[in-house]
């Protein structure tokens, strides 16, 4: 029996697909205690981390190991003062340290905040100022060092500085101090409720958001694992996706752990679609989960044959219906799409036991009471578009749904203004019930699989001394599902050309991470508006299409 079978009782309806889910778990639930410590205590030897890089290094890391490492690095946090309640900013790509730094600060009631490593320095002073984090634990390579020290230089912010691996001028060496530390490890007290982990989530307007989940949320991800990914006791599960991001919750540590599942873990920073299927057959992955832009570049290339892969899983945008049939006539493996967002789990999805039909975000997770309504609140009929929003059950927590953003209460009331959840994204479901993406009613852009607010890249446009005004909007792309597109108002003394159009582009990729890049410019002599001065983004769409 997997360990979740702990921690909540499941229902099927007569043709074995999940009907009713419901969690029951104590006040002092702890993931790193209660999931990770206890597999370490049931089946010491049972993997828990495959890991290699393009390098051809790999290690395997039983739930022993994890436990150990683990509570070793707890001991580092301590000796260095960290307490409970503390904020720990973590840049650690896909190495394996991710993994025993997070279970370590979970143990410890230390808030988790991952960050990608392609953050800009202006990223990470934000992320520093916000959170007013008490350590930052980075990858050796690539500049990170180099960026966080910066940034905690101009953010005047004194706190630790760990890398891993490598020493580095500035940083203790986390490894080194790993293994002179003491395995041994006294329980915590923590609370469901208490703050375990915080995302940066990207806005339509102002900074990102940081959204805070607490212990609670590994626990609503037992659906997203068994249901929708499939991930199996004893299997391999594959995530693509960098710890940065809040998709690696989703697929690379805690609904799988908590079914049984090993996560792959393959450590590269280039994407090559043949490096991912010779992953998955060295080492007999049996459930994949990977955004669109994967799917998209698997299907140019010739698939080979993957012959322990069972299940297949997208999220995160639009798939062309033309690349999921052609990923299964390749692969005879039908793609299950889901949906959720970073303040929840996984709200909609062709779930196990259900037909997958392509475009479809599927049906409700039974965790949850999902409506369609329309501005005025009222319940949208089959057929007609509305606001996916999730109504609180009576008496009932909503467990996988954030409890918070940083310093941002008036927004986490907005969000749930009218007694329920809205998630700012429209759909429509048909009369057999499944729900069907129509888009964002902001203006949040998805590339590549990356969120991108376009305030974050106007902000570095508006620097250009040539332009007075701008508006950013992500326009089709076949490769990455939107390009981040800039409308362009210049001043008097700059007149528009190619070669001024590469100035600008230039200028303000060199200061965006790459996900945010612009890649398209178009000079305008004016905006479209709203009476009260907005810019439309809308119509800039409706221009572009």
């Amino acid at each position: 029996m997997s360990v979740y079978n702990k921690f909540c009782k499941e229902e099927f309806d007569e043709q074995g697909r999940l009907k009713n889910f419901e969690l029951n778990y104590p006040q002092n639930f702890n993931f790193g205690y209660d999931v990770v410590d206890e597999i370490a205590k049931q089946e010491p030897n049972k993997r828990g981390i495959v890991w290699c890089n393009t390098n051809g290094d790999e290690r395997v890391f039983s739930f022993a190991d994890i436990k150990i490492y683990s509570n070793k690095i707890a001991n580092v946090f301590i000796n260095a003062g960290l307490k409970k309640g503390d904020k720990v900013i973590v840049v650690l790509k896909r190495h394996y340290e991710y993994w025993f730094v997070a279970v370590a600060l979970h143990k410890l009631g230390i808030v988790l905040i991952p960050a990608t490593h392609m953050l800009t320095v202006d990223d990470l002073i934000y992320r520093i100022e916000s959170s007013k984090c008490n350590a930052i634990i980075c990858s050796p390579y690539d500049g990170d060092p180099k960026k966080v020290l910066t940034a905690v230089e101009k953010a005047n912010h004194k706190c630790n500085l760990w890398t891993v691996q490598e020493d580095v001028e500035g940083f203790r060496n986390l490894n080194k101090e790993m293994n002179e530390a003491s395995e041994n490890l006294s329980r915590e007290s923590t609370s469901v409720t208490d703050p375990m982990l915080i995302y940066y989530t990207s806005g339509t307007t102002g900074n990102p958001k940081g959204v805070m989940h607490d212990y609670s949320y590994p626990l609503a991800h037992i659906v997203t694992a068994k249901y929708w990914q499939q991930a199996e006791d004893n299997g391999l599960h594959f995530t693509v996706a960098e710890t940065g991001w809040a998709k690696a919750s989703w697929g690379k540590i805690y609904g799988q752990w908590l079914v049984g599942s090993a996560v792959m873990v393959y450590d590269f920073d280039n994407f090559e679609p043949k490096q991912l299927t010779t992953i998955i057959n060295q080492y007999g992955v049996t459930s994949f989960c990977a955004p669109p832009t994967v799917y998209r570049y698997l299907v140019r290339k010739e698939i080979p044959e993957m012959p322990t892969l069972k299940h297949a899983t997208t999220a995160g945008e639009m798939l062309a219906p033309e690349v999921f049939r052609r990923f299964t006539e390749k692969t005879g493996i039908s793609l299950s799409a889901g949906y959720g967002q970073t303040e929840t789990t996984l709200l909609l999805a062709n779930f196990k036991g259900y037909e997958s039909v392509i475009g479809s975000m599927g049906t409700i997770s039974p965790m949850y009471h999902i409506e369609l309504r329309s501005k005025n609140g009222s319940l949208t009929p089959v057929g007609e578009i509305g606001e996916v929003v999730i109504v609180p059950t009576q008496n009932k927590k909503q467990t996988g749904v954030f409890c918070g953003y940083i310093d941002n209460d008036d927004k986490y009331q907005y969000v749930w203004r009218g007694g329920v959840y809205h998630t700012g994204d429209a759909a429509w479901q048909d009369e057999d019930g499944l729900f069907w993406f129509n888009g964002r009613f902001d203006d949040i852009i998805k590339t590549g699989g990356y969120r991108v607010g376009p305030y974050e890249v106007e902000n570095v446009l508006m620097e250009h001394p040539a332009v007075v005004e701008c508006s950013v909007i992500g326009v089709p792309d076949t490769l990455r599902g939107q390009a981040i597109k800039a409308f362009i108002i210049l001043d008097d003394k700059h007149i528009a050309s190619r070669e001024l159009e590469r100035e600008i582009k230039d200028f303000c990729n060199k200061q965006l991470a790459e996900y945010k890049w612009i890649r398209f410019v178009e000079f305008v002599t004016e905006m479209p508006k709203t009476t009260s001065g907005k810019i439309k983004k809308v119509e800039l769409r409706k221009q572009s299409s």
